[in-house]
C-alpha cells in the first residue's frame, strides 16, 4: 500500500530572528520617527542655517562664517552672553543648596511632612503664568508685601526688584529658584531615602555630630544624585527663557537679556534673521556641551 510522504512545511519569507527583530523595530519606530521629525532634523537644519542668511521670504544665501563674525561686534549678544553666564553661576548653586536643604528638612520626622512636601512641589507644577503673577504681586515695588515688610523694618532705599536695572536679574534668579527647587527636592528626597540608616548609627556611635554625619555620610552617599541634579540645573539654566519672559521680558532695557531670549528676538521679533539666530543657538549649544563634558570628566575623576 502506497503511503504518501507528509508535505514539508513551507518556510516563511523571514526567519524567526528576523521577525523578532522587525517586531522590536516596529515598537521603536513611532518614537524614533517623532524624535527624527521634531528634534533631529530641526537640529541639523539649524546647524546648516547658521551659515545662511535668510529672512523666511527671500532665497537662502550662503554666507559662510559671517553670522559668527557678527557676534563679536553685537552688543546685545555680548550682554546676553554674560547675563547667561551670571545667571548660571548664581542660579545653579542656589537651586542645589535650597533643594538639598529643603529635602533634608522634609526627610526628617516633622509634623505635617507630607503637606509641606506637596506645598514645596506645587510651584513647579503650577501654571507659570499664575506663579509669575503671584510673584510680581509679592515683589511689586510700590505696594508689594515684600517691600512693605522691608519698609516696616526701617529699610529706606527699597529695591525696585523687576523694575530696577540693578535688581532685575536677582529677581529672575530668586523666582527661578523658588519655582524649580521643589522638583529637585523630590530627586534629593529619593537619594536621601536610599541612604542606609545603619551608617548614621555607626557614625553616631563614633561620636559624630549632625554636621559631621552630613559631610561624611550623607554627601558621599548622595553624590550620584547631586551630580544628576547639577547636570539638570546647569542645562536648564543655560536654556532659561520662560522666567525671563514672564518677569522682565529681557528688561529693563537689556539688563536681563539672555541668550535664548536673544535667539527669540532675532528669529521672531521684527525682521526675522533665522541664520543669525541659528548661529547664536550654535554658540549656546557649544557652551552647554563643553560645561557638560567638563562635569562628566570631573565626575569620572573623583568617583
Amino acid at each position: 500500500m502506497n503511503q504518501t510522504a507528509p508535505a514539508k512545511p513551507k518556510k516563511g519569507l523571514l526567519s524567526k530572528q528576523a521577525r523578532e527583530t522587525l517586531i522590536a523595530y516596529s515598537f521603536i519606530a513611532p518614537n524614533f520617527i517623532g524624535f527624527a521629525v521634531f528634534t533631529l532634523i530641526p537640529v541639523v537644519y539649524a546647524f546648516v542655517l547658521a551659515f545662511m542668511q535668510w529672512d523666511g521670504v527671500n532665497e537662502m544665501k550662503f554666507v559662510w562664517f559671517e553670522n559668527f563674525a557678527r557676534l563679536i561686534s553685537d552688543k546685545n549678544f555680548i550682554q546676553a552672553f554674560w547675563h547667561t553666564i551670571a545667571y548660571v553661576l548664581c542660579n545653579v548653586p542656589l537651586t542645589i543648596v535650597c533643594s538639598l536643604a529643603l529635602a533634608l528638612l522634609l526627610n526628617s520626622k516633622i509634623f505635617g511632612r507630607n503637606f509641606f512636601r506637596t506645598v514645596s512641589f506645587f510651584p513647579y507644577v503650577a501654571s507659570l503664568v499664575a506663579v509669575a503673577a503671584v510673584w510680581n504681586f509679592l515683589f511689586n515695588p510700590s505696594m508689594g508685601p515684600v517691600n512693605q515688610i522691608l519698609a516696616a523694618l526701617g529699610v529706606e532705599n527699597l529695591p525696585k526688584w523687576a523694575a530696577g536695572k540693578d535688581t532685575a536679574m536677582l529677581t529672575v534668579i530668586l523666582f527661578s529658584v523658588w519655582k524649580n527647587m521643589g522638583y529637585y527636592m523630590v530627586i534629593f528626597l529619593a537619594g536621601l531615602q536610599g541612604v542606609n540608616p545603619e551608617l548614621y548609627e555607626a557614625a553616631s556611635l563614633d561620636g559624630a555630630n549632625k554636621w559631621q554625619q552630613f559631610r561624611n555620610v550623607t554627601l558621599p552617599q548622595i553624590s550620584p544624585t547631586t551630580f544628576f541634579v547639577t547636570i539638570m540645573v546647569v542645562i536648564s539654566s543655560f536654556k532659561v527663557y520662560n522666567e525671563v519672559y514672564m518677569i522682565t521680558q529681557g528688561g529693563p532695557g537689556t539688563s536681563t537679556l539672555v541668550l535664548v531670549y536673544q535667539i527669540y528676538n532675532e528669529a521672531f521679533v521684527g525682521t526675522p534673521e533665522y541664520g543669525y539666530a541659528s548661529a547664536i543657538s550654535m554658540v549656546l549649544f557649544l557652551m552647554v556641551l563643553i560645561v557638560t563634558l567638563i562635569q562628566f570628566r570631573g565626575e569620572k575623576k573623583y568617583s
